[in-house]
């Protein structure tokens, strides 16, 4: 079922460490993992390797997220070191995105493919929509709300990195920029908030997948596969540190304008995968 000529499994290889290389870049750039790159990247991986459909959106976002915990770890070491961040953003979240996190891996457990499939599609729409429409101007408050609503945007945040197989960077993005934080210290606090929700999210999706151990492919733990993990993580967490040198000196908006663009094509692409 998982055999595959040798060429084909050079290409992937190929394919697995380019994507990498982005990975990190994005990852230190926009203060994300970088799983709206690895998910894609993987699922066509998967297919090729003949996993079943069943499990293997899962297993794209389960591998994601572990792929992502260096990366994120160094991206947040790097940010630190320049002096931004809200380190008491990091602290009210943390708590409640790693049940958020918890939460998603309990519905990978059970729930078909489709669902995660649905939940990347909606989350890169917002997300690609805000990189090629939003502005800096826009605003919902000068300022982060009291506890009971910070408890909700880190649940959220958690939850839909669990779903989605990235670390929280996009979506913390957001409502901080929403809430007048500069775009700076808000990429700094989402690389640091990254770092408990890949760790938690990996743990998740280890025993989530373990009931369907069966259907992985060689080399797998749960929903998590190990020659992924192996081959991406040390070049997307190499990268990551060259990713937040960029963010401190780089005009962003092309930069924006091509992730928005790109999210908006692999959205496309798992909408094209439930219809047909």
């Amino acid at each position: 079922m998982f055999a595959v000529p040798a060429s084909e499994i050079a290409w992937i290889a190929v394919a697995i460490v380019i994507g990498g290389v982005v990975t990190g870049l994005l990852a230190g750039l926009f203060g994300i993992g970088g799983g709206a790159v690895i998910v894609p990247v993987l699922y066509e991986v998967f297919r090729i390797l003949g996993v079943a459909d069943d499990v293997r959106m899962q297993l794209c976002v389960g591998t994601s997220l572990a792929i992502i915990v260096p990366t994120t770890i160094r991206s947040y070491r790097a940010h630190r070191a320049k002096g931004v961040g809200n380190e008491s953003v990091v602290r009210a979240w943390a708590l409640p995105a790693v049940i958020g996190v918890a939460m998603g891996s309990a519905i990978a457990a059970f729930a078909p493919s489709a669902v995660f499939k649905l939940g990347f599609v909606v989350l890169a729409t917002v997300v690609g929509g805000k990189f090629l429409f939003g502005r800096d101007t826009w605003r919902i408050a000068d300022t982060l709300p009291g506890r009971a609503a910070m408890i909700f945007y880190g649940w959220l945040i958690g939850l839909c990195s669990s779903l989605m197989g990235v670390s929280g960077g996009s979506v913390s993005n957001i409502i901080q920029t929403l809430h007048g934080i500069p775009i700076h210290s808000a990429v700094a606090t989402s690389a640091g908030l990254g770092v408990p929700i890949t760790i938690a999210g990996t743990l998740g999706y280890v025993l989530a997948g373990l009931p369907h151990q069966a259907l992985m492919p060689p080399f797998s733990l749960g929903f998590v596969s190990l020659i992924g993990v192996a081959l991406m993580a040390p070049v997307s967490s190499f990268t990551a540190s060259y990713g937040a040198r960029l963010a401190h000196a780089t005009p962003r908006r092309r930069l924006e304008i091509a992730f928005g663009i790109f999210l908006l094509l692999v959205a496309a692409r798992f909408i094209a995968s439930l219809v047909w």
